[in-house]
């Protein structure tokens, strides 16, 4: 069967999927397959998907979609899993916007439930030249590869959240802006959450000369397992390019099901953190993200986020955990100076 693909997803990017594609009735229900499906719901909100290059579409019911199967765990969107079988026909959901497909098992009353997409088959991929038989596209592997070890790196500033929306990818990417205006090439990473190429993209946007995610290592999403070596990996590969920062986003909360914890208890990672930087959403989640965080042998240098967005919460935090704080919106030059000093600036200043 061939379709004409209408929204390409941008979870799907490792394949390098065309608009036409031929599709198999035989579909691996493991995370990382490509799948295409007709979109069956016209939502008021959580209606777009993003496409291969970062831009927001609009998505109808009718629209021929492709997206890949993954798990999602999400306090303020939808939870959903890989379902032990699929096949042509099955209704299952998009559960995020970089176009994850999975079953939904949960949804926050913000957003409605999901939109549903009736899965037509698995887009094929011909990888050899003359013959008929194609295999069903995957994510995986990615163009990173997943590593067991860490290279030398150079200084790294690990930024970790107490959950969503907490200010992470934006106190990452004003750190990356304020090292790039001084004169110091960014290497840039996001490393835990579910497929999504936007936070990637607005590190690059700030100055970093690469900008990676899990997704380029062939996970759609770090629920499932593999987020270590999928961290690892990236920081290796970001290395290569001698960088004199990395800056590394970990998705999601401290507690919750993405693998930030594994990732913050593994002895290499924890080694080559220079500096940790916590964004928390308010003074009793910044208390306990910097208690927590002293647990794990990893105490953070400073606060961010909206708990910090006036001067009443961040003079609570100050006094509750003796952490200084930093607004990335208002004081990103503070933020930088309180953590760039692990990186001596290039004589002359900025190129």
């Amino acid at each position: 069967m061939r379709v004409r693909i209408d929204k390409i997803a941008s979870s799907t990017r490792n394949a390098r999927l065309r608009r036409d594609v031929v599709l198999g009735a035989d579909i691996p229900a493991v995370a990382g397959t490509v799948v295409v499906g007709r979109v069956l719901d016209t939502k008021a909100v959580y209606n777009k998907l993003e496409d291969e290059h970062g831009r927001m579409m609009s998505v109808h019911a009718g629209d021929i979609v492709a997206g890949v199967l993954g798990a999602r765990e999400a306090v303020r969107g939808y939870s959903g899993v890989v379902p032990e079988s699929v096949a042509p026909g099955d209704v299952l959901h998009l559960l995020n916007l970089g176009g994850i497909i999975g079953r939904c098992t949960s949804s926050n009353p913000e957003v409605g439930p999901p939109a549903r997409v009736e899965i037509l088959g698995t887009a094929l991929v011909f990888p050899e030249i003359g013959r008929r038989v194609g295999r069903p596209a995957s994510i995986t592997p990615g163009p990173v590869a997943p590593a067991d070890h860490l290279d030398p790196l150079p200084p790294m500033v690990l930024v970790v959240g107490t959950c969503m929306h907490a200010g992470k990818t934006r106190a990452a990417s004003e750190l990356i802006r304020e090292a790039s205006a001084r004169g110091l090439r960014v290497g840039a990473a996001k490393v835990t959450g579910v497929a999504l190429r936007r936070d990637a993209l607005e590190m690059r946007d700030h100055g970093a000369v690469r900008a990676l995610t899990f997704t380029d290592v062939g996970l759609p999403s770090t629920c499932a397992g593999g987020v270590v070596e999928a961290a690892r990996g990236c920081m290796n590969a970001l290395a290569a390019d001698e960088p004199d920062l990395l800056v590394v986003e970990l998705g999601d909360g401290i507690l919750g099901e993405y693998g930030v914890s594994d990732i913050l208890a593994d002895p290499a990672i924890q080694a080559a953190a220079t500096r940790v930087v916590l964004a928390a959403t308010d003074p009793v989640a910044a208390w306990g993200g910097v208690r927590l965080l002293r647990e794990m042998g990893l105490p953070p240098h400073v606060v961010t986020g909206p708990a910090t967005d006036n001067e009443s919460g961040s003079g609570s935090v100050r006094r509750s955990t003796g952490v200084p704080t930093a607004n990335a919106r208002t004081q990103p030059e503070r933020l930088a100076d309180l953590v760039l000093d692990i990186v001596r600036e290039p004589a002359g200043g900025a190129p």
